[in-house]
């Protein structure tokens, strides 16, 4: 499906339009906020993504959300999830020349072996590095991604890759895609929120609309691995303010901001996407002040809870309260949930303290969350994708690290249609190149999409005279890895 009419996906012929409602609202619009406007909308603007007048997807979707776990910097698919035995044999040795193949930045020809031992795991006997003993218990729900491979030997370029489907120009993030296509579950909250997401390395364009309409942007919580108060700024006025001066104040804000979109509609004869976007964020923000505070309310969930995800303990806090909050934000009806590291994977040198931290700081909270999803019902329809932006050199760069790698890495994905306890492709005997079940970045988005029910190829938006899609004339669906 493609839009001829970027807005007309989210006009559904409601009762009365927004500019007449914000005029006529008054006093009221302090008194009742604004979701009493909205409850006026016909319901389907308020939660439809564009596909809505029909089955709301194009297939039968197996995921109606996703939480995507961002490993900010990249990790070793040879220290955690890849066992390469040959690679451990060898080290010390050159690493046989290959033709054609990405020259990296500083990495040496000399193979580093893993500091790490394997062990298998479940009833598929998956192999599974100590750094991720927590994680290792649930391999049989886990499908991975081994032959994973992508653009960008920068973090700058390889992150955006990972997040918009683009290494160089300004893309619509996956979230963006998802919001768009499917809207939201919970008309008060947003469809897409992003949990301390990178301030580096692209920034907001990893959680931007781009050409979207607006309000398919993330709203961001903390950033660069920091969840902060756990809160959205500026959400809720000052306490110095009173009830009837914000009613004043958001009438008047209403009254203007209807006055210019109906100025700009009948000189260029269509709707200003800036205008448009800037009332609906204002429309959210008015809902969200009532409901968000109780969702994003951890101290509401038991100690059993939290001492599960490893809240309030070292060195898991941090990330504990991130994979805690995700799946609160996902009860309540959030679509697109991601939850980021700070930029702490990239272990050019100091490999073994490196990986084992970040290891230490995100093993226990992320199997915590697979496992509380499962509990409540949640994981059979919550995509779970775990990964960064690319993995490492199998050769040493300096003593002891490892170089950026976007030729061959691991990725993996639990839940939501997935299938469990599946390995998918590989890298070579060394770890270095995708060699068997190559799968780009743009075939895992591919493969999201059709899990949420979307057809990647057929989930358009029409700017700047063509139609754009998430993996751009690319992507195929990894269907092996479906369950």
């Amino acid at each position: 499906m493609h839009a001829r009419d970027p807005h007309a996906c989210h006009d559904f012929a409601p009762a009365r339009t927004r500019r007449d409602a914000l005029r006529t609202l008054g006093a009221g619009f302090g008194s009742l906020a604004l979701g009493g406007m909205c409850a006026d909308l016909s319901a389907a603007e308020a939660v439809a993504g564009p596909i809505a007048a029909g089955s709301r997807t194009h297939h039968p979707a197996k995921a109606k959300r996703v939480i995507f776990l961002f490993m900010h910097g990249g990790p070793a698919q040879m220290d955690t999830f890849e066992e390469k035995p040959r690679l451990s044999k060898d080290d010390g040795k050159k690493l046989p020349p290959r033709p054609g193949a990405l020259k990296f930045n500083d990495a040496s020809s000399t193979l580093l072996g893993s500091p790490w031992k394997f062990r298998k795991y479940g009833q598929c006997g998956k192999a599974v590095s100590e750094l991720f003993p927590h994680v290792a218990q649930h391999v049989d729900e886990i499908a991975f991604l081994h032959g994973m491979h992508s653009r960008g030997q920068s973090h700058g370029q390889a992150v955006c890759m990972l997040h918009t489907g683009s290494d160089n120009l300004p893309r619509p993030s996956v979230g963006s895609w998802v919001s768009y296509g499917l809207g939201t579950e919970n008309r008060d909250l947003p469809s897409f929120i992003s949990l301390a997401p990178p301030s580096n390395h692209g920034g907001p364009r990893n959680y931007g609309p781009a050409f979207l309409p607006a309000e398919h942007q993330a709203t961001a919580i903390g950033r660069a691995g920091n969840l902060g108060s756990g809160s959205v700024q500026h959400l809720a006025p000052p306490k110095s303010l009173s009830e009837q001066r914000r009613a004043d104040q958001l009438e008047l804000l209403a009254d203007l901001n209807a006055d210019y979109s109906g100025r700009i509609e009948a000189v260029a004869g269509a709707e200003d996407p800036a205008v448009e976007g800037a009332i609906r964020g204002f429309e959210l923000a008015h809902r969200m002040a009532g409901v968000a505070p109780e969702a994003l309310d951890l101290s509401r969930e038991t100690k059993e809870t939290q001492a599960l995800y490893g809240v309030g303990e070292k060195p898991t806090d941090g990330f504990a309260k991130q994979c805690l909050l995700a799946r609160r934000l996902c009860e309540a009806g959030v679509r697109y949930v991601q939850v980021s590291t700070g930029y702490s994977w990239d272990q050019h040198g100091n490999l073994k303290k490196g990986h084992a931290d970040n290891a230490a700081k995100v093993d226990q909270p992320i199997a915590a969350l697979l496992a509380d999803l499962k509990r409540r019902g949640l994981l059979e329809d919550t995509l779970v994708v775990w990964g960064g932006e690319f993995g490492r050199t199998a050769t040493a760069q300096g003593k002891d690290g490892r170089d950026h790698n976007p030729s061959g890495f691991t990725m993996w994905m639990a839940g939501g249609g997935a299938k469990g306890g599946v390995c998918h492709g590989s890298t070579d005997e060394f770890g270095a190149y995708a060699e068997t079940g190559r799968t780009h970045m743009h075939d895992l988005h591919a493969t999201m999409l059709h899990l949420l029910g979307l057809d990647h190829e057929r989930l358009t938006y029409r700017h700047a005279g063509r139609d754009f899609r998430l993996t751009d004339v690319a992507g195929r669906v990894v269907r092996e890895v479906i369950a």
